[in-house]
């Protein structure tokens, strides 16, 4: 990162944390410059490109400000409540009604699970393409099949090094997107109608999955900010026979909510005292908002029972459906379970993404992914505070991009996704991330396309449909 990079940095996070509030005056040119030791010049660049990712701006003769991005904001959502009983679940032809909606291009997409394609540097990872497969000898083609590339298991390692997991490069497995690394891992530990404890709200597929496999749900509350209630799992764990976990440490979809590095210590010892194996769904790592990743579960694992699952999809290339697991004590059963079925994903999409990954600028990339959805978050927050009901409540992740929205009670979320969509609008509604189809007054929106006029007017369309209700 170059200096003023790094110091726009260092003032979004300022901004971020709640240091500099919305209307207040940031440092003057003369004084950053003074306090922080670096030129007029560099702080000029940090302001415009603050400018730039909307969370500055100029006034006229007076400096620059946090932008003032709405007079009210809305509340945050409270803890989800906790179920009282195992379920058999049975989401999926709700799902796929919803994933229906979003085949239509014109369609505004907030209930995509995807950030715009727009946002990827596809032509570079064109020429990776090139590059990689004229240079692809006919004796890789097949020698790499089972484990992977070698070059993208190398740099899948070393990124996994610089946020401080040292892993050896026989427990990495790749596979064709993180959904089937995360098929893999369940399939690996568990049997037809075993108990697997998930999140409450947990993302569909994993749902879904339950579902093909045949095993029981044991959800577990998730608060907005910090995460998976670790009392309520202690309790569960100690009176139910779970086999195994299910949880997104990070970012967690639909939430958004991300664990201390202390909660993600705590629930790994806890798991550890249990001997219960935890799949660790890590798709959104590389889109964290501040200026440190996140650490995962995984860097706390000493004995090899975090199963740690990662992608490519959803910060760099989804159509190449590439994505790993760190498989721990698993990696041996996850690679026999994966030659058994898929045998490998696509070797040419292997070795263009290793090749852009050590010459493509993917860290440069990241950052302005980061950049962009970072301002995009703050316009549908911006929006929603002035569209929607004040007595709606948002969560407010710190990366990723959705926002989990709980309506007034009266709000049926299955009948204003029907309503909305007939608008040419698309949401992803509460019941569909719960296996007892909770949360009918929530629904999940995606911030992840570049903010225009038509995103406002679906948001003033969404209020108006909401306040009908």
């Amino acid at each position: 990162m170059k200096r003023y990079e790094k110091f726009a940095d260092q003032i979004a996070e300022l901004i971020r944390t709640g240091v500099l509030a919305p209307g207040e005056k940031v440092p003057s040119v003369r004084h950053a410059s003074r306090t922080y030791g670096v030129s007029p010049s560099t702080v000029f660049q940090a302001y415009y490109l603050l400018e730039d990712r909307g969370l500055i701006q100029a006034r006229a003769r007076s400096g620059y400000f946090v932008r003032e991005l709405a007079r009210h904001s809305l509340a945050e959502p409270e803890t989800s409540q906790q179920p009282t009983q195992t379920t058999e679940v049975d989401v999926s032809e709700l799902v796929f009604s919803v994933l229906a909606s979003l085949k239509d291009p014109g369609t505004v997409p907030f209930g995509s699970a995807f950030p715009s394609p727009d946002l990827f540097p596809l032509p570079r990872l064109a020429r990776s393409m090139a590059h990689a497969v004229r240079d692809l000898s006919p004796h890789a083609v097949i020698a790499d099949m089972t484990e992977g590339n070698p070059n993208l298991r190398r740099q899948i390692a070393l990124r996994y090094m610089v946020s401080g997991v040292m892993l050896p490069l026989e427990e990495l497995v790749i596979t064709s997107g993180a959904m089937e690394a995360l098929n893999l891992c369940l399939q690996t530990v568990t049997q037809p109608g075993d108990l697997v404890a998930i999140e409450a709200p947990a993302f569909y597929a994993t749902l879904q999955v339950l579902e093909r496999l045949k095993l029981k749900a044991v959800e577990i509350p998730v608060h907005p900010r910090e995460g998976i209630d670790l009392d309520v799992l202690a309790e569960r764990l100690s009176s139910l026979p779970i086999k195994a976990c299910w949880f997104m440490s990070s970012l967690q979809n639909p939430l958004g909510a991300s664990m201390s590095d202390d909660k993600k210590r705590g629930l790994y010892e806890l798991l550890h005292r249990h001997q219960v194996p935890l799949i660790e769904d890590d798709v959104y790592a590389e889109l964290y908002f501040g200026s440190q990743p996140p650490k995962p579960v995984k860097s706390f694992d000493r004995d090899g029972l975090v199963m740690h699952c990662g992608s490519f999809s959803k910060c760099l290339a989804p159509g190449y459906r590439v994505g790993w697991v760190a498989g721990g004590r698993y990696a041996e059963q996850i690679s026999r379970l994966k030659l058994m079925t898929t045998i490998s994903p696509s070797v040419p999409a292997q070795a263009a993404l290793a090749d852009y990954l050590q010459h493509g600028g993917y860290d440069r990339h990241l950052r302005k992914l980061r950049h962009a959805l970072e301002a995009q978050q703050a316009s549908m927050l911006a929006s929603a505070a002035r569209h929607f009901p004040a007595s709606s409540k948002v969560t407010r992740p710190s990366g990723g991009y959705f926002l989990w929205f709980e309506f007034p009670e009266q709000v049926d979320a299955l009948r204003l996704f029907q309503l909305a969509l007939a608008q040419g609008i698309s949401l992803a509604p509460g019941p569909i991330f719960s296996a007892t189809r909770r949360f009918g007054n929530c629904a999940r929106l995606n911030y992840g396309h570049p903010w225009n006029a038509q995103s406002e007017d679906a948001m003033i369309v969404l209020g108006r449909i909401i306040n009908s209700f």
